[in-house]
């Protein structure tokens, strides 16, 4: 009745949105129907096509709306468009391709797009009838009234030639309109001058004549061709362009190496000569530490004037094969570089990040990084995607990899835009590059450009193609170039001749044979600005790794003051209000504290001394096991207060984190930060430690490497609870022995405190050093509460990090004939159970830091001991996890020959830890026993 009644008064959409409050009943058909009219449209579009394509709730809600339109115009046969709803058509017309244009572009450089599609014939509009009927064309915004055939055949050059667009998907009106207004206009196509023309032939023809030249020079060469997509390069360089034009003073890219080495040269200006030092193998400089990575991996920053005379920076970020696994990384280099800019509203450092199509759609990764994409604790303000469509992935066709029309979809749950791009139409390219960086711009959100192209060459160029894909690559091996059907069109616009196009080539061959030449004879290598900008003042480990990490005592206390201390209106739920006195209490008092309140102490001391933290992870900010309250909420209302924030004017910021529940893509996050801001403390917690495993990628070809490989250095601290307290196989490792493994070179430090002074230590030694190591944190659950884990007062405020803690039971060093080492939460199971049968004849050490391997410290602690004949490892872990296996040897050598070292663990085994509780616990006590002796 309400549609009925209403029907003469506006579309379906409106009418409902109308009176959706009274029929909520017909809203609950679709969420969407309340978010976005032009959804109600289609449908109703649909409905008057065919009523039995829609839902029959629906069917009946359209119906009724018909039979009050059919009532509401005078002499109207029901059913049927009244001669004066023209306007219905051409609004029908224009939403049409608006929505669907995309489907029948001119995407596919080999010719094999759709050009038709069923809901775009005329039939199906409705207007083969009146197709030289005058109309006015609104709303389509790129002319004002003319016939129907020429109002379709703008709306096809707008939305389906080389440049399609996806967009009628966001569900804000004003982004729509935004961007109708920047394509219709000029049907989607860019304002150029022939000197822009002339600009783009140059950098396709630099792009093409690189590929040819590397493959003439160094055949046998993987370099991961651009071949087939060159103008990925003028897209790049107009986005640069367009960028600095608003306001963007950095960019920061991430990229596969599919085109990287062309990239390079072509868009960040890496010069010639040394990427050719690279393909001639030269070693790297004395100077340069750790072992390099191949060319197509590398990254580059450059500072670049735009033609006009704008400065912008722009820094490709190294990236291993993990394809996608820079994602994060960037999104945390820009989110880290927006802070120390002062980019609040995050427009002047801008994420770009490169993708290939396979895996794009393929590599969770990708979902993790644009989920956190809009979370306030991780947005960079919206990043530009390319999507490099090489339609093919290594050997795999598309039918095989992609589950949706377009690589790009999964972009659409971040209601973004699409702009599909044709790369034989560079022209589309740069149009594509405007709109894109005008739109992240404007709405500081994420935007898709999906760039198709083909691969001339195999995946790399030793691959032969044809053996898999003989028909496509036949197809490939006719297709002219880009440069050549560009060199086509501007010859037809008499904007390039034969002669000027001799002289072009004759210049970029002098240049590349004169950069080769140059290569040979200087052999100039790419310069490692390792302490630059914000890492001037740090620089190389050298061998001590000491830190002056003491804290007055009346500076703790007052930062003690300020954790414990509450607004005045603020009300704490009991629990919490009791944690708050106990802790208040207990620093007062110089004793009994406890891992979380050390962990804060040590956060706070940074904090005053101007230094920032971050902490980032699944449930972090109170804290997995409850215990480190960070921020406290009003029992009342529910507000947040962060007691670390409150210590002291002008102190630096604490930021803790309740991350998404991702691994991979957080921790990528988080050490992408801690690269770009090492004046920040930055921490990653695992919710268990064996969490782990989902970011082992990021952990192995970021983390522990990036020095080595790229001379990035980083101070990531990863806090993962690691302990055997019978929680099962999945909540029992954080494996130990996976870091000991990769532990090489100095490259990282692995440490297993057991008391809180050794965290507190920890963390300020990881920010008080001139140089920058991840540290690795096997971190306590049940040590968080053991009423014998517990530090003083002056052992944080006099104390430093021990690398090894000897026996202070142990007095009587010559007495001792059994030595045991151990390190973590075994400590205290073993030291009960000597204390419950007092022999004296037993010494019990804990290492604390397993690497680097403190020998020195080890050594010593093994000479006290000279006449203890039994010396035991003992470990929670499996003999085949755990230190064991690492300890082993050094632990040998140190003994000497005289002295046999024994394991005392558990078995070897398949799988970290029993499920058991009570297998776990005869476990133990087992291996306190053997440990001890009889």
């Amino acid at each position: 009745v309400c549609l009925a009644s209403e029907a003469g008064r506006g579309s379906p959409g409106l009418v409902i949105s109308r009176y959706e409050k009274e029929l909520p009943g017909m809203v609950s058909l679709d969420d969407l129907a309340r978010m976005n009219m032009e959804y109600v449209e289609s449908l109703y579009r649909d409905y008057r096509r065919d009523p039995a394509s829609v839902d029959e709730q629906w069917a009946r809600v359209f119906s009724g709306y018909d039979m009050g339109r059919d009532a509401t115009t005078p002499g109207r046969e029901p059913g049927r468009r009244a001669e004066d709803g023209i306007g219905d058509l051409v609004r029908d017309l224009v939403h049409s391709y608006r929505e669907l244009g995309h489907l029948v572009a001119d995407l596919d450089p080999l010719g094999q797009s759709p050009r038709h599609h069923p809901l775009l014939t005329l039939d199906e509009l409705g207007v083969g009838a009146d197709l030289d009927r005058v109309v006015d064309w609104a709303p389509f915004r790129g002319g004002e009234r003319g016939p129907i055939r020429e109002l379709l055949a703008a709306l096809a050059e707008t939305y389906g030639q080389t440049l399609g667009v996806e967009y009628m998907g966001i569900s804000d009106r004003q982004r729509r309109a935004w961007l109708q207004a920047r394509m219709e206009p000029r049907r989607n196509r860019p304002e150029l001058a022939a000197e822009d023309r002339r600009r783009l032939f140059e950098q396709l023809l630099g792009a093409e004549m690189f590929e040819h030249f590397l493959q003439a020079r160094y055949p046998g060469q993987q370099r991961f061709s651009l071949e087939g997509g060159e103008s990925l390069i003028s897209l790049l360089d107009e986005l640069g362009e367009e960028a600095a034009r608003r306001g963007v003073a950095e960019m920061v890219l991430g990229m596969p190496h599919r085109g990287r080495v062309n990239v390079l040269a072509h868009v960040l200006n890496k010069p010639y000569e040394m990427l050719f030092v690279e393909f001639e193998g030269a070693p790297l400089p004395e100077d340069v530490q750790g072992d390099g990575d191949v060319k197509y991996h590398l990254g580059y920053s450059h500072d670049r004037r735009t033609r006009r005379g704008r400065p912008i920076h722009l820094s490709l970020s190294p990236n291993p094969s993990h394809l996608e696994a820079v994602n994060p990384v960037v999104e945390g280099i820009v989110r880290a570089k927006q802070g120390y800019h002062g980019d609040a509203e995050r427009r002047r450092v801008v994420p770009v990040l490169l993708h290939g199509d396979a895996a794009f759609t393929g590599q969770g990764i990708v979902y993790e990084t644009l989920a956190l994409s809009t979370l306030p604790a991780f947005t960079t303000g919206g990043t530009v995607h390319v999507i490099i469509d090489n339609q093919i992935g290594f050997t795999t066709s598309p039918p095989e990899y992609l589950f949706t029309r377009y690589p790009s979809d999964p972009g659409h749950m971040l209601h973004a835009p699409v702009f599909h791009v044709n790369a034989d139409d560079p022209e589309a390219g740069v149009q594509a590059a405007r709109l894109a960086i005008n739109y992240r711009q404007q709405f500081r959100s994420d935007v898709f450009i999906h760039f198709v192209c083909y691969r001339r060459h195999g995946h790399n160029e030793l691959d032969d193609p044809t053996l898999t894909q003989p028909v496509v690559y036949e197809q490939i091996r006719n297709h002219p170039s880009v440069v050549e059907l560009y060199r086509k069109r501007l010859a037809e616009r008499g904007e390039l001749d034969e002669t000027e196009l001799r002289r072009l080539r004759e210049r970029r061959r002098s240049r590349l044979d004169t950069a080769l030449q140059t290569a040979r004879r200087d052999k100039p290598r790419q310069q490692i600005f390792a302490f630059g900008g914000v890492w001037s003042g740090l620089g190389w480990a050298g061998d001590d790794w000491s830190a002056d990490t003491r804290v007055d005592r009346t500076a703790l206390l007052h930062i003690a003051d300020a954790l414990c201390r509450l607004p005045e209106d603020f009300t704490p739920h009991p629990r919490v209000k009791k944690l708050f006195e106990e802790r208040r209490e207990r620093i007062q008092g110089g004793a009994g504290i406890d891992w979380a309140t050390a962990e804060l102490l040590a956060f706070g001391s940074l904090l005053q001394a101007g230094i920032p933290v971050r902490l980032s992870g699944q449930d972090s900010v109170r804290g997995t096991f409850t215990q480190r309250h960070a921020a406290v909420f009003d029992a009342r209302d529910g507000r947040q207060h962060v007691p670390l924030n409150h210590i002291a004017p002008g102190q630096a910021a604490f930021e803790a984190v309740n991350s998404a529940l991702s691994e991979a893509g957080v921790l990528g996050f988080e050490y992408g930060m801690a690269t770009a801001d090492p004046r920040r403390l930055v921490v990653w917690e695992a919710q268990f430690g064996d969490f782990i495993n989902s970011a082992q990628v990021v952990v192995d070809q970021f983390i522990v490497s990036a020095e080595s490989k790229w001379q990035r250095m980083n101070g990531l601290v990863l806090l993962l609870p690691h302990g055997y307290e019978g929680q099962g196989p999945e909540h029992s490792s954080a494996r130990l022995e996976r870091f000991l493994q990769l532990a090489a070179e100095r490259n990282i430090q692995v440490v297993y405190p057991t008391t809180p002074a050794q965290i507190f230590h920890a963390l300020r030694r990881q920010m008080l050093r001139p140089f920058r190591k991840p540290l690795i944190v096997m971190s306590p659950k049940s040590l968080l509460r053991h009423p014998r884990a517990v530090s003083t007062l002056d052992e944080l405020a006099t104390g430093s990090f021990r690398l090894v803690l000897d026996d202070d039971a142990a007095r009587d060093a010559a007495g001792v004939r059994r030595l045991v080492l151990c390190s973590g939460k075994l400590f205290y199971a073993l030291d009960a159970a000597r204390a419950a049968r007092p022999d004296g004849g037993s010494a019990i050490v804990r290492v604390e830091q397993l690497y680097p391997y403190p020998a020195g410290e080890l050594e010593s602690v093994i000479r006290r001991y000279a006449a203890a004949t039994d010396v035991v490892w003992a470990q929670e872990e499996p003999a085949n996890q755990g230190p064991w296996r690492f300890v082993q040897p050094l632990l040998t050598e140190a003994l000497g020959p005289q002295r046999r070292l024994a394991y005392v663990g558990r078995d070897e085994a398949a799988s970290p830890a029993t499920g058991n509780y009570l297998v776990h616990q005869d476990g133990e006590a087992a291996i306190v026993e053997r440990a001890l002796g009889k």
